[in-house]
Formats: structure tokens, sequence, C-alpha cells
């Protein structure tokens, strides 16, 4: 299989006037897109940098987790940027509606067969039958000159992963869309990504409330919390925090070390 050509310089032309100063760089192999940046800001202060990894050999996910990124089998992407937001919560919920609507913008006709994309509290893009597409990893480093950078990891199926290990079934981009490969999927959400950050760093969570819910995976399933407890969620908060309706009443989940497993996923 040739390797995919990255359309770099399109990429910077179109974010460079919202990200002056960026820096749009591909590299064969890396231990974890996200690492490196993280790396970078510890050692000096962090231009704007879009990292796209052909091949991950130490990927990661949240809580620790391993994300499969063989080359050619996963779009793997780091951005990382000096950040200042009013309030970070709500980050990853954010940056997870960016993607699914650049990825699919228009919901499809009823019985057309094309996936819906929606989203997991609070960082996952899964396939309307509960198959999960991609997983975002939100980082920050402090550099050397004491300022705060944010580094957005994103991990999407570009082919079926190995089942083996799997806590979750796997979708991948040609359940979307066949024509999609991963440059024209990293060309359809590299605007939405930016864009929306720099709307967060100024109004927060809030003004993507409403586009969460649109999207929302676990609105009205029975969840299990890793805690042991277990409910309805009943969608997210202006901060993202997500509403379980218990048998004591309402709680906010606010932490995203708190696992949220549909009950049917539970285990």
């Amino acid at each position: 299989m040739s390797a995919p050509r990255w359309p770099v310089r399109r990429l910077h032309d179109a974010l460079a006037p919202l990200l002056p100063g960026l820096a749009v760089e591909v590299l064969p192999t890396i231990d974890s897109s996200n690492t490196e940046l993280l790396r970078r800001a510890r050692r000096a202060p962090l231009a704007p940098t879009l990292l796209i990894a052909e091949e991950q050999t130490a990927g990661r996910g949240r809580l620790g987790r391993q994300w499969y990124s063989g080359a050619g089998d996963v779009l793997a992407l780091s951005l990382g940027l000096p950040f200042a937001p009013r309030d970070w919560s709500g980050l990853s919920l954010a940056v997870g509606v960016a993607v699914a609507e650049g990825l699919q913008p228009h919901w499809p006709a009823q019985g057309s067969g094309v996936a819906r994309i929606q989203l997991k509290w609070p960082n996952d893009l899964w396939l309307s039958d509960g198959r999960k597409l991609a997983g975002i990893l939100v980082e920050t480093a402090t550099d050397t000159t004491g300022q705060r950078c944010l580094v957005v990891g994103i991990g999407l199926n570009l082919r079926p992963p190995p089942e083996q290990g799997l806590r979750t079934p796997a979708a991948c981009l040609q359940d979307i869309d066949p024509r999609l490969d991963g440059p024209a999927a990293l060309e359809r959400i590299a605007v939405p990504l930016v864009r929306t950050l720099l709307g967060f760093a100024e109004a927060g969570f809030a003004p993507f409330r409403a586009r969460f819910a649109q999207r929302d995976y676990l609105q009205g399933l029975a969840v299990t919390l890793g805690t042991g407890g277990q409910g309805t969620a009943r969608g997210v908060d202006d901060d993202g925090a997500l509403r379980v309706q218990t048998a004591q009443g309402v709680q906010r989940i606010t932490s995203s070390e708190v696992s949220v497993r549909p009950a049917a996923h539970a285990g």
C-alpha cells in the first residue's frame, strides 16, 4: 500500500490565519503524537503545531489505555498550542462536536444505511450501533516560560482494528463514507477543530451544549459508573458535567477519570 499524500500545504494555508505561526508536520513513526508535543512543550515555548503520525508505537487513550495505531489503520493526530480558556470544563466534549460535525455535518436520511456519528461522554465518537469510531485525548503541559499549553490528540479508525482485547466493538471510517481516507478526513476536521478551540477559549462549553445533545449517545440510556453506581443518563450541563438520574437523585459526573458505560456494554 502506498503512503498517503497528506495535504500539508492546504492544511497550513487554511489554519495559519487562525493560528499564526502554525507548523504542520508528518512523522512516519513516533511513540505517541501527544507525548511528542508534551515533550516539546516542556523543553521550550510551544508554537501552534499540528502533528500527524502515520504510525504510533505507544498510542494512548484516556485512563492510560493503549490505542492501536498501526501504519495506515488509524488517523492519529495531535494539535498543540498555548491555551488559556476561561474554564477548561467540557473541552473534550466540544472537541468531539467539532470532529463529529466535520466528518458527518448532516444527519443522513432515514433508512439510508449511513451510520450516524454520535458522542459518548466524555471523549469518544461512537456510531449509533454502539461501535467506537474515534477517541479524543486532551492533555496539558507548562512550557519553559510558565505558559499553559494544550495538546489535543485524536485517533480515528481508518480500517477495522484487531478485535483482541477491545472493551468496545470497533467501527472505522469506511462505515461512514467509503470515499473518505485519512487525508480527506483530516481536511474535513482540521478547521472545525481549530475554530472550536478558539471559540471554547472565549466562551467555554455552554455554546456547544445543544450540538452535543443532538449526538449524545448516552441520553436516556441505563449506565453503569466505574464507581459501581447505576442510573439513567440525562444529558450534560453547561459545564459539560454528565447528569445521571440515580435512586438518590441526579448525580453530576464531572471527572473524566470516572468511567461511564451503557449498561449493555458494562463489564
